[in-house]
Parts: structure tokens; sequence; C-alpha cells
């Protein structure tokens, strides 16, 4: 598929939903697999948003593909553009839980998963453009309650 431009050259933002789900004091990051784009990195886990797909649709699409699990998608907490080399990345972070009676996550289209406290999460390695809302993370307490 060909890369598509806006009329000054540059490309379109890759647009890409995730989640922020919190479970009693911890929260849920996936592991990229080695052979994808920033593979071994760590991140919230979502995916690219298909044409005529809203960001819900995709989060709950994505996270059945990754995970295995049903998501209710909540709040928009955070809205991110980045540039990496030829190609720039649009985030939307939704803060999410799993449905009632959803099994634990587990690794279908990712490397890993895991649950995370505050604490443990800096030892954790993140694609750049997870900075900000990282930041954000570590600082509003508010959003690691249940």
């Amino acid at each position: 598929m060909s890369e598509q431009h806006n009329l000054a050259g540059t490309p379109q933002p890759i647009e890409v939903a995730a989640v922020l789900v919190f479970r009693h004091g911890q929260l849920l990051i996936s592991r990229r697999r080695a052979q994808d784009h920033l593979g071994g990195l760590w991140e919230f886990p979502g995916g690219k948003r298909e044409h005529a797909e809203t960001f819900e649709q995709c989060l709950r699409r994505e996270l059945h593909e990754e995970l295995g699990v049903c998501v209710e998608v909540g709040a928009l907490i955070e809205s991110i553009t980045h540039d990496y080399p030829g190609k720039r990345v649009h985030l939307r972070f939704f803060r999410c839980r799993l449905a009632a009676g959803e099994p634990e996550p587990r690794p279908l289209g990712c490397a890993a998963v895991a649950w995370v406290s505050l604490a443990e999460l800096a030892r954790y390695d993140f694609p750049a453009a997870d900075a900000r809302l990282l930041e954000r993370v570590k600082s509003d307490h508010g959003l690691w309650a249940d």
C-alpha cells in the first residue's frame, strides 16, 4: 500500500488507539514482538485504526486480537502526535476497563503482557512517542485509583 501524503508532501499521520487499564494499583502493559517496528519495547496495548473505524472500535478489536480480552472504553486521557524518521503517529490514549468476567490478558499478538505498579514502571523501556504520557501516568496518582 502506498503511503498517503498531505498537500505539503509530508506523510499523513498513522492513527493509533491505546489503552490505560488500571487494576488494583497496577497498569497493564504489553511488549512488542521482536520483528515489529520498535520490537522489544513495552507499550500501552492497542494498535492502528483502520479506515472507517472509530477509535473505540479500534481498541475493542485490537485488545481482542492482541490480548484475547474485551474492554469497556472510557475517557480519552491524552492525545499525542510524534514524529519518527519517515513517519508520524497520532496516538490517542483511553482509560479502559476489562469487561466483567474477562480472563487474564494473554500475549496473542504481542511478546508478553505485564501488570506493573507505579514503582516498577521505570524498569520498562517504552517508545519515544509514549514519553509525555508516561510522565503524566507517573505524576497523576489519581489515574491509579480503581
